[in-house]
């Protein structure tokens, strides 16, 4: 069965990819791309902005625009995200929201739009990310005493919010085996006289500067060890794969709220 893929912020740099990965795609066809109004690319062959012209116009009457899609793919911010998931409810169209920096009151819209749609809902679509915190689940576990946990991610200099949501579904994941809250346990930045490190607490550092993809470490800093899990993403293609994956995995079903870990069968 044929997957009719929506893309929101066609013109973008994920965006773009997505396309990339819709037209190399066996089972998915790219029916609508989507820009905000006003955008300089509106009008034009979305296929044309990766070198191959396809026939579909760039457009940004989203509500209308979705009636010919399965499934819109979103990776772009957050109230931009929200205005899309009204639609997609109102449409019956399922969503694939790769979108981070959602506050909590964004994060149970999204959840409340699952009751009537399917949403897949991750901070990081890419298959060797969800391994990983798989990973970490069963390091935390084992390294649960005696070890300090730091998160280290890196982006490129436009990226607009930090930590990284999947830096801090990281911490969520190991906070979640330890059994801590990491809206409790949580250092997000370090500077002056701090004085000598909680060991209860899971620290964070960020790094923003070139065109970094991707980049995420977990280090667990023992006593003459360290163990190190880390995920480092070469391009964009791995989230546009995965988003694929997650609007497959949504095809049939009616509502419900699913993240990656689904998507896998990690669960």
């Amino acid at each position: 069965m044929t997957v009719k893929i929506a893309v929101a912020g066609s013109s973008g740099r994920m965006g773009r990819t997505l396309i990339e990965a819709v037209f190399k795609s066996e089972d998915a066809t790219l029916t609508v791309a989507l820009e905000q109004p006003g955008s300089p690319f509106l009008g034009k062959d979305v296929g044309e902005l990766v070198g191959t012209p396809c026939g579909v116009t760039i457009r940004d009457d989203f509500d209308a625009a979705l009636s010919g899609a399965d499934c819109l793919i979103d990776f772009t911010r957050p109230a931009g995200t929200l205005a899309h998931l009204a639609s997609c409810r109102k449409r019956g169209v399922a969503m694939v929201i790769g979108t981070t920096g959602m506050e909590a009151d964004q994060k149970q819209a999204i959840a409340d739009a699952a009751r009537d749609i399917p949403i897949v809902f991750a901070p990081n679509m890419a298959v060797g990310v969800n391994l990983v915190f798989k990973l970490l689940d069963t390091a935390a576990r084992v390294l649960s005493q005696g070890y300090d946990i730091e998160v280290i991610e890196a982006h490129h200099r436009h990226k607009v919010d930090a930590p990284s949501g999947t830096a801090l579904r990281m911490g969520e994941v190991v906070a979640a085996a330890l059994g801590r809250d990491l809206g409790q346990c949580a250092v997000y930045g370090r500077e002056g006289v701090t004085g000598e490190r909680d060991p209860s607490t899971i620290g964070f550092a960020t790094v923003r500067g070139g065109d970094i993809v991707g980049d995420h470490t977990v280090l667990f800093a023992g006593t003459g060890e360290r163990i190190e899990i880390t995920h480092k993403a070469a391009s964009r293609m791995p989230y546009a794969l995965g988003s694929l994956r997650a609007a497959r995995f949504l095809q049939g079903r009616r509502n419900g709220l699913f993240d990656m870990q689904d998507v896998l069968g990690l669960r």
